[in-house]
């Protein structure tokens, strides 16, 4: 982020909390992201992605982000986790196969983690927490 405060939860492994500073940062690609609610606006998206992104000012690296469907990349860069959604939907991609993509792992195996409890605690605790 560019104007980036540090935050107490910034040292979280794999945690990228949406707050107020990326809402701002990220307004426009969330706004196209809203878009892709309506079935114009996916055809047109699919038709020539670069040309449709051009319609909202992103800066070039929510750009790239959304071009190589860098999932992390685009909640770095301020996006809502259920407004990029609508791009995996898009894409036929099920929330599942981006949470996968998102933590490194085959859909199937991240399906088998969720089921077993979820992502272990240890190693993804804030490194500032005391123990």
């Amino acid at each position: 982020m560019s104007e980036s405060h540090p935050q107490p939860y910034d040292d979280i492994p794999g945690t990228i909390v949406f707050d107020a500073e990326r809402s701002r940062q990220g307004y426009w690609l969330n706004q196209f992201c809203m878009s892709l609610m309506k079935d114009e606006n996916r055809q047109e998206f699919r038709a020539d992605e670069p040309k449709y992104l051009d319609k909202w000012p992103m800066n070039e690296a929510q750009r790239q982000a959304i071009l190589k469907r860098d999932w992390n990349g685009m909640l770095r860069e301020g996006g809502n986790i259920y407004f990029t959604a609508k791009i995996a939907a898009t894409d036929a991609l099920s929330f599942q196969h981006i949470a996968a993509l998102m933590s490194g792992t085959t859909q199937p195996e991240y399906a088998a983690m969720m089921l077993a409890g979820g992502r272990s605690v240890e190693g993804n605790r804030s490194k500032t927490e005391k123990k």
